[in-house]
This record gives structure tokens, C-alpha cells and sequence, in this order.
């Protein structure tokens, strides 16, 4: 697959070089654009993404997967660099949609002149939880022959629970916090208040849109409004979409009330949610400034400012 992938990347860099050096190129403000999605595993994210990879040929931008090693979400210090010089100055790659499972990574820090626009997707803890724990163990329908590092483990998610597993541990539920944190050492020292809060911070202020699994339609829906350049075509392709572009996780059982109960009394399942019922509220707001409902669906306003008083009148 990296093999594959370098060699389309010289393909088009060869294409784009054709007409001079690619230090001279100089994009239109529509085509200077980079969306960066750090995905959160087991949110929708491949069911999203490939949304993306449908459209990206007919509205002209290009995708990369952000494959990092042993899908370790925090970069190292001179990995960082790199990473901000690629996604700020690769012009053959412009516009460009950028996931991966990454923390959020502040482009600020780095001087740059233009930071991209993040997107994110999250979902209730305990079910992002539950979903990851049976992918572990018997993968998903998208990729159905591929061995999954828990595979022949037979124990549901109830019993791990009972048991006290470590595949279960609230600890586990300490993901959606520290990607949306950042690269900071106390983000990901679970059940840091300083990381929740920090969270947040980003969520409203760094990130252009999150949505939440269990209204992933609405988020496209938004998207689509919002940002057509990339989107444009995303919500009837999710809802008609003959790929399905949902993907479920095999043999997952639901879990009890009793094992709910149990991992709700834990202070980081509360932290946890606490970030989750946050950024559905916030998602909800958006929404609710732009959309309206008629007959049980959902349509996007019209613009709906316009300019007056413009002075000094022309001739």
C-alpha cells in the first residue's frame, strides 16, 4: 500500500510539474485549502472517509491517509514539523482532505501563515467503547478476512466488565478527550480536568465543525452547505450511496443495564460524557441556525444577511 501510494504521488507531482518548477505555482484562494480530519476510532469515521474518497475525483481534490506507526496518535516532536511543512506547502495536493487516527496538533505553534480546518466526528463513550472492543475481536464488514489482535477471544464485553478486564477499564474510555486535547503531556493523563477543559477549548474554538455518530447525516448535510468545494454531492451519495458507506462491527452484543451502570459510576466515564453531551450540544446549536424542518426533512437556509448603507456611493 505505501508502495502504491508513493508512486501516485509522483505521478501527480510529475503532472503538476509539467508547466515549471512547483515553487511557481500559485493556487486560487478557492484551491488553498486543507481539511484535516483526526478521526477518532470507531465514530463513523471510515463510513465518512469514504464519502470523501467518492467525491474526490469529481470535485477535484485529493485524499491522504495519515498512516503513523502502530497508529500511535501522538507525533514526535521533529514529526510535527514535518507534518505541518507537507500539509501547509504542498501545493500538488491542494486542495486536500487529511485523516488519520492524530491528536489534534496546533498549527500555530508552528508559525504558519494558513492553518487548515479541522472536522471531527465523536460518539456516546460507553458505545464507541463497546464497538471497538468486538472489533478487536471479529473486525467489521469492511474488511472481513483481516485478522484483528484480539481474534479467538470469545469473552462478550459483559463478562470482561464483570471480570474487571483491562480491555474494559474506564481507562479504556479515555480516547475522545485527549484527540480532541492535543499533544500536550497532561492531555492524555487520564482523568485530567486540565485535558477536558482544554478539549472543549479546541472543540469551539479550532475545530470549523464535529458532529456525532448518531447524527452523522445532519453533519454531512452541513458540510455539504458549508463547505461545497469538498462536499458538494455528499448527502445524497450517504443516503443512496449503493457501497453502504456504513460500516458494522461484527458480533457485537449490546451490553446489560448492570455493566452500563457499573462504568457510569467511574469519574472518567463522567469526564468522558461530559465532553461527548458538550460537543452534541454544540453540534445541535449549529444545526439549529441552519436548518429548518418541513414535512419531516431537513433543508438547509438560504443566505440570509445581505449589505445596505454602502458608502461612499459609487458614480
Amino acid at each position: 500500500e505505501r508502495a502504491i501510494a508513493r508512486h501516485e504521488v509522483r505521478e501527480i507531482e510529475q503532472r503538476h510539474t509539467v508547466d515549471g518548477p512547483r515553487q511557481d505555482v500559485v493556487l486560487d484562494e478557492e484551491d488553498d485549502v486543507v481539511i484535516i480530519y483526526n478521526r477518532v476510532p470507531k465514530t463513523a469515521s471510515t463510513s465518512f472517509t469514504n464519502i470523501a474518497y467518492d467525491l474526490c475525483a469529481k470535485n477535484k481534490y485529493h485524499v491522504l491517509h495519515i498512516n503513523t506507526t502502530k497508529n500511535n496518535p501522538v507525533m514526535s516532536l521533529q514529526d510535527q514539523v514535518r507534518f505541518v511543512k507537507n500539509v501547509t506547502s504542498w501545493k500538488e495536493m491542494k486542495p486536500g482532505f487529511y485523516h488519520g487516527h492524530i491528536s489534534y496538533l496546533d498549527f500555530a505553534k508552528f508559525g504558519v501563515k494558513k492553518k487548515p480546518i479541522y472536522i471531527n466526528v465523536i460518539r456516546d463513550p460507553i458505545e464507541r467503547l463497546v464497538s471497538y472492543y468486538y472489533f478487536l475481536r471479529f473486525g467489521d464488514d469492511y474488511r472481513p478476512g483481516l485478522r484483528r489482535r484480539k481474534q479467538g477471544d470469545k469473552k462478550t464485553f459483559d463478562e470482561c466488565v464483570a471480570a474487571g478486564g483491562s480491555d474494559c477499564a474506564p481507562e479504556k474510555l479515555w480516547l475522545q478527550i485527549p484527540f480532541f486535547c492535543g499533544h500536550s503531556s497532561e492531555c492524555w493523563n487520564v482523568g485530567s480536568r486540565w485535558a477536558l477543559e482544554q478539549a472543549k477549548y479546541n472543540l469551539i474554538n479550532e475545530y470549523f465543525l464535529v458532529g456525532v455518530t448518531e447524527e452523522l447525516e445532519d453533519f454531512i448535510m452541513l458540510l455539504e452547505a458549508a463547505l461545497p468545494r469538498f462536499f458538494r454531492g455528499a448527502t445524497e451519495l450517504y443516503r443512496t450511496g449503493k457501497k453502504s458507506h456504513l460500516r458494522k462491527t461484527t458480533e457485537k452484543k449490546l451490553p446489560t443495564k448492570e455493566t452500563i451502570a457499573k462504568l457510569q459510576q467511574s469519574e472518567i466515564w463522567k469526564m468522558e460524557n461530559e465532553f461527548y453531551e458538550f460537543a452534541l450540544e454544540q453540534f445541535q446549536f449549529v444545526r439549529a441556525h441552519a436548518v429548518r424542518e418541513k414535512d419531516g426533512e431537513l433543508y438547509i437556509l438560504a443566505q440570509n444577511f445581505f449589505y445596505e448603507k454602502i458608502y461612499p456611493k459609487s458614480n
